[in-house]
């Protein structure tokens, strides 16, 4: 290790992590050492300092102020979950649906990579608080790399920097995130403008011992540690050990025009509306939607046995193609300043684009690899995982309770997939072990062009399956303990969708800002206060509970989308069947139970 880095200075008195930076450095072997403050000087400098790199393009300050672009190396695009692994000390902890690996031989193989790796750069030492500072569902952690993209993009993303430093100190528990992009430099090599390792990706869990580490890629989920491996894969270990829930859920407020408030938590695999429903603007009259947050919630039991909910993080990270003024004007609004667009097109008057971003597109933009692009052009402009970054504070439909230490007291939760045919639009569950079945057997359809097999079922439950970081039956039996707490006060649980089609093969759902409908029936049924008709799967809105006052819908048309299509459903019955089958015998018997008292209700 240089003189110069052992003579770096930390801002901490924490042992522990200054003891962790040294024995990193050493591994590493990077030319500096900057321990993060959060602050916008910092911001400013490290984002120019991209610019010159050529990582960072800066976009016009009269069309997006204080914004820039990056375009990754087109091996390095997305989450890479076949190089996700989950690395407990039993195979078996880890499930069958999770990649596992031997830790004591995965450590073996990341400390080979990891020597040297940082070699001619810098090491980012990025202190953060996922949640609230100091909220005591919140949890600190410390992530090490050696990408300026990530450092700056957790400033965003997370509360990073001093503050969580001064939490640290006072807290002394955090979690190891080591993240390198696995290309060292040679002494006088020129630097590529996206550095990565496109042949050697390892996303790594270590769920006993609380560790991340990461090598390879600079992108997104594999990179921003904070998201998805520690939000979800490690907390949701931690909320298993500790009884508490880390989910892949928004969160939203819900007020009525009597001023009556609700919080809802949703569940919703990708391409199912789950932002926009996050950032719903309502066309019922006098309703307000408001965000607290839109892709990961953490829920600690208060005093009064109900959950309460704070958003992890402090920033969204959102699939840029498709949003625009017309699907969610609240995202739009939100990234029009201080954001940091990736692999999107770049416009020749200095802004950004991406398809389904405008009605028409323009006659000319640079694409995500750099070239010139045209209507007539095979490819598309921006890659389809294109993303914005932009802090959640900007807004315009923020909750005043987002960071709320206590967290915000969920009333419900929403399970929801995305089917053409056989599901209602919506329907309560009948107790809490029938939710938690529910969202067992959460699922999407493919389609012919995903699968070549239509009607095909992908599971997801509680879309979870990419994320949790432990066995999804031990998941499964870690919703049916908390349900059973003594004292506890659980959420109704619903399940939605707003895919279904009639025969004509369009939507039946208008969505978007209908799906206010949809909430204010939730809102009502968390008070008793509408009436509810029986199916095989659950308890669906009884003849005119649903509000479609002023809706330009038929009546058939409704009855349709209230309905469960009994005979379509029996016919996908042996796919939950086998679905369930995965989990063999550590599958709950409420699990089983749930699954035959359904087979019992169709007959």
């Amino acid at each position: 290790m240089s003189d110069a880095i052992a003579a770096t200075e930390a801002p901490t008195k924490n042992a522990k992590l200054v003891s962790w930076v040294k024995e990193i450095a050493e591994l590493t072997q990077p030319d500096s050492i900057h321990w993060c403050d959060g602050s916008a000087e910092e911001y400013d400098r490290l984002c120019q300092q991209m610019v010159d790199a050529g990582t960072f393009e800066k976009l016009s300050d009269a069309k997006r102020p204080n914004s820039y672009l990056a375009r990754s190396d087109p091996d390095d695009v997305a989450r890479v979950e076949d190089r996700t692994f989950i690395c407990s000390q039993d195979e078996h902890d880890a499930g069958p649906t999770n990649n596992w690996r031997d830790p004591a031989e995965m450590r073996d193989v990341l400390g080979k990579l990891f020597k040297g790796s940082m070699q001619g750069r810098t090491l980012y030492v990025v202190p953060f608080s996922m949640g609230p500072l100091g909220s005591p569902i919140a949890h600190i952690g410390v992530q090490l790399t050696d990408s300026p993209y990530v450092a700056v993009s957790m400033r965003i993303m997370t509360r990073m920097g001093t503050p969580a430093l001064e939490v640290l100190e006072r807290e002394d528990e955090f979690v190891p995130c080591v993240h390198s992009l696995g290309a060292p430099l040679d002494e006088g090599q020129e630097d590529v403008p996206w550095p990565c390792n496109a042949d050697n990706k390892y996303i790594v869990h270590y769920p006993e011992s609380r560790e991340i580490w990461s090598f390879g890629s600079g992108y997104g989920g594999n990179a921003l540690l904070g998201k998805k491996c520690f939000a979800l894969r490690i907390a949701s270990a931690m909320a298993h050990d500790e009884g508490w829930l880390a989910e892949h859920m928004l969160i939203l407020k819900l007020t009525s025009p009597e001023g009556k408030v609700k919080y809802v938590s949703g569940a919703f695999p990708s391409a199912c509306g789950k932002t926009n429903l996050a950032m719903l603007i309502p066309t019922l009259p006098d309703w307000t939607v408001e965000t607290v947050g839109d892709d990961i919630a953490w829920m600690k039991f208060g005093d009064d046995g109900r959950l309460r909910a704070v958003n992890p993080e402090a920033g969204f990270f959102g699939v840029a193609p498709n949003t625009s003024y017309k699907t969610n004007p609240n995202a739009m609004a939100t990234i029009e300043r201080n954001s940091i667009f990736t692999n999107c097109a770049l416009t020749d008057d200095g802004d950004i684009w991406w398809e389904g971003m405008t009605g028409q597109p323009p006659d000319h933009v640079i694409d995500w690899h750099g070239n010139e692009w045209t209507p007539d052009s095979d490819d598309p402009a921006a890659h389809p995982n294109s993303r914005f970054t932009t802090p959640a504070s900007q807004c315009p439909c923020i909750a005043d309770e987002w960071e709320d230490p206590a967290g915000v007291p969920i009333d419900a939760f929403l399970f929801g997939g995305r089917r053409s045919t056989v599901v209602p639009l919506v329907f309560e569950t009948r107790d809490w072990e029938h939710g938690v079945f529910t969202g067992a057997v959460m699922s999407s359809e493919t389609t012919a062009a995903a699968a070549g097999e239509v009607g095909k079922l992908r599971f997801d439950p509680m879309a979870m399956l990419p994320f949790c970081g432990y066995n999804m039956a031990d998941y499964f039996g870690h919703w049916l303990k908390m349900g059973r707490r003594e004292g506890a006060q659980m959420p109704r649980i619903f399940h939605v969708n707003w895919f279904r089609k009639g025969e004509d093969g369009k939507f039946l759902w208008p969505g978007f800002g209908e799906n206010s409908r949809v909430l204010e029936w939730v809102f009502r049924r968390c008070d008793d206060d509408s009436e509810t008709v029986d199916s095989p799967i659950g308890l669906l809105p009884a003849p005119g509970e649903l509000n479609t006052d002023g809706l330009d819908i038929s009546d058939g048309a409704i009855e349709q989308l209230l309905s469960v299509d009994d005979d379509a459903l029996r016919a996908q019955m042996p796919q939950v069947e086998e679905h369930l089958a995965r989990f063999g015998d550590d599958l709950p018997d409420e699990i089983k139970a749930q699954l035959e008292a359904l087979k019992e209700r169709l007959g």
